[in-house]
């Protein structure tokens, strides 16, 4: 054996603060164990784990990029394999991240937590809230195990396995002329000033709405936010267009919203898990999605209309 987990432990570390004195604070060891570490390491292999720089820390080296990847699920690897030979497998417990989509988050997230503390009290989830490419970006480099996310440009390393389907529909305010209506044509509304959900990838799908009935929509805002399209929708400023659907017809400051469905034949959504493909996933990441799935397979979003 070349290495040793302990000198893969120091060099991760070195990589995720890109400080040797960060690292050191980290793993609670002297610097120079870390750069005796990284040494070996490079040594060892013959490649250039790191571009030392004087005043501002460590880059990694492409083939450090390469090397991180494989020393961090190295690293996950053996803490499973600790569990498991002191016969913890049947227990889940430590902590696990996964991701999802801000505009999942406040409806899926509180209940998906009751559900695996419930299932899994020695165990903790953390979920963080993001969009689409974030999330992807977050996988790739190790740092959530999962994330839950809609079906838009899945890349070819992320697999993608779909729980429910969310048909999108239009929010207006209760003073507007057809908040009395069950359902809408976009054509209808296509005079009528669109606040738009401007997020990577939801508003291509938005957008694409409209392209598919040869419309063109008077866009009079572009907001990063479902919460502020909601209360501005709720104002009476325009209406918009989302997929969850929230069982509280209210904005944040406690307007009124109407909910419409669309008669036109569009693309729904589909949501579900995004993991990468081949990669293993551990014992709490297995319990994770297994929640979700119970949770979520088939069925309305908790909290939803």
């Amino acid at each position: 054996m070349r290495f040793t987990l302990r000198q893969i432990e120091y060099f991760v570390a070195a990589a995720e603060t890109g400080s040797i004195t960060a690292a050191s604070r980290q793993v609670n060891i002297s610097q120079p164990s870390i750069s005796a570490a990284i040494s070996q390491l490079e040594a060892a292999f013959n490649i250039p784990l790191f571009i030392r720089h004087h005043a501002a820390g460590l880059s990694l080296t492409p083939e450090g990029q390469s090397f991180l990847r494989e020393a961090q699920s190295l690293l996950l690897h053996a803490q499973e394999f600790d569990a498991e030979a002191a016969g913890l497998s049947n227990r889940i417990n430590g902590q696990v991240e996964i991701g999802c989509m801000t505009t999942l988050y406040s409806l899926i997230v509180p209940e998906l937590l009751q559900s695996f503390e419930n299932h899994h009290p020695a165990a903790r989830l953390l979920v963080s809230a993001g969009h689409h490419a974030e999330l992807v970006d977050r996988l790739r480099r190790g740092e959530i195990s999962a994330c839950l996310a809609y079906d838009l440009n899945t890349p070819p390393d992320v697999q993608f396995e779909p729980l429910a389907t969310l048909p999108p529909f239009v929010m207006v305010s209760t003073t507007h002329r057809l908040a009395r209506r069950k359902s809408v044509s976009l054509s209808e509304l296509i005079d009528e000033p669109f606040l738009l959900l401007d997020l990577p990838l939801s508003r291509d799908y938005f957008l694409g709405l409209f392209s598919q009935q040869t419309l063109s929509p008077k866009i009079a805002g572009r907001f990063g936010s479902i919460d502020v399209v909601r209360s501005l929708v709720a104002r009476g400023d325009g209406y918009g267009l989302a997929n969850a659907r929230p069982r509280n017809k209210a904005a944040l400051d406690g307007r009124a919203l109407a909910y419409l469905a669309l008669k036109d034949d569009v693309r729904p959504l589909r949501y579900g898990i995004a993991t990468i493909s081949g990669v293993r996933r551990t014992a709490r990441c297995r319990a994770v999605l297994d929640v979700c799935r119970k949770l979520l397979a088939g069925k309305k979003l908790p909290g939803s209309d």
